[in-house]
């Protein structure tokens, strides 16, 4: 399969580890993206690594940096009398101030899945009689699609679909980590779905103003390897760039058309992001002439934040501490029985030691 089959070569994979090691220094990097996460766990790559790159996780997952009360405001929108809110499946069962929306579903609220925001506008056309609010979450990868089904119902004059954008961007949070005064990394695996619409150009920053190296990277094991090798190189010659591994997806540029698809219906706004707080201009807010699609402006009462329940995804999402030194890790908090959302989403740091890394009865590996 092409695009595949050429990156899981093991004679490949050998080769690049022996690279990594022969490089010899040990490094530590960030791998931002949640689906980055994954595909380093699925491939097993944290305990080869061991000894010479410590890969710790970032907040890159959309489902595990939505703020609690970003969550309790969506369960309230969702138990309002003639709304229905879609969502994506992983929303489901992140814990809020009062339960989740799958609990607030089996006490009667209107919640549906959906896979697409085209197919919440679908449910809004089939039932004019009913205001359908899609929550939107994700970062630059999905709001584009967000847009573009704003910008469809506008179009058709559909005026009972609406969205919460919950959306976040990238770079704002990186920003954020690199002004944490505990923050301390060799450099930034970037996002390859992200860095697809944002461009690598986007990252300049992280060398010209900090002078942390950045490599975008595909998700293939090949790819991570790959880049973590030009990390090495860069740390190694003393000299911080972003260049980008994933030269197959990503351009300097990114997707000028889905940036301004974006930039029409979205400006930016202050966003909180569990665990690293309120950081500026780090959300998507809909633009003035879309207001009349915007249930972030409806007034609803949300419960206050449920505070302190021993859950440490926020500081799993800022590098703090890896998932198993949280105490609920594989206790109280399982993929069964979240705690948190880093246990519950598909691209959950938690989620991913617990399904690839860790075994029951021997602790944890890499």
């Amino acid at each position: 399969m092409r695009f595949v089959d050429e990156f899981r070569e093991p004679e490949l994979l050998r080769g690049q580890l022996e690279e990594i090691r022969r490089i010899g220094f040990r490094a530590s990097f960030m791998e931002v993206c949640g689906t980055h996460t994954m595909a380093i766990s699925r491939a097993g790559l944290r305990p080869l690594l061991a000894g010479r790159v410590e890969l710790v996780s970032g907040p890159g997952c959309p489902v595990c940096v939505t703020s609690e009360a970003d969550i309790g405001r969506a369960i309230a929108l969702a138990g309002l009398e003639g709304v229905t809110l879609a969502t994506f499946g992983d929303m489901m069962r992140v814990p809020g101030p009062q339960g989740t929306l799958s609990e607030a579903a089996s006490r009667g609220a209107a919640v549906k899945v959906v896979y697409s925001p085209l197919e919440a506008l679908r449910l809004a056309r089939e039932d004019p009689g009913r205001r359908v609010v899609f929550l939107g979450v994700g970062f630059e990868t999905t709001a584009p699609a967000v847009a573009a089904s704003l910008l469809t119902a506008r179009r058709d004059g559909v005026g009972n679909f609406f969205v919460l954008s919950l959306h976040k961007l990238v770079p704002p949070a990186l920003r954020a980590l690199l002004e944490m005064e505990d923050f301390a990394i060799d450099g930034f695996l970037l996002p390859g779905h992200v860095s697809a619409v944002l461009g690598a150009r986007a990252y300049s920053f992280l060398a010209d103003e900090y002078g942390v190296p950045g490599v975008v990277a595909g998700f293939e094991a090949a790819d991570i390897l790959r880049a973590l090798c030009m990390l090495m190189e860069m740390k190694r010659g003393g000299k911080a760039s972003v260049a980008v591994e994933y030269t197959r997806a990503v351009r300097e540029e990114g997707n000028p058309r889905a940036r301004a698809v974006m930039e029409e219906v979205f400006e930016p706004a202050d966003a909180e992001w569990r665990g690293l707080g309120i950081i500026p201009a780090s959300g998507l807010q809909l633009r003035e002439e879309f207001r009349p699609h915007d249930a972030g402006a409806w007034e609803v009462e949300s419960p206050a934040p449920a505070g302190d329940r021993g859950c440490r995804c926020g500081d799993v999402l800022c590098g703090r501490i890896r998932p198993p030194d949280c105490p609920l890790f594989a206790r109280a908090c399982t993929p069964e029985s979240p705690v948190g959302p880093c246990m519950v989403s598909t691209e959950g740091t938690c989620a991913s030691y617990y399904l690839y890394d860790f075994r029951e009865g021997e602790g944890h590996v890499g």
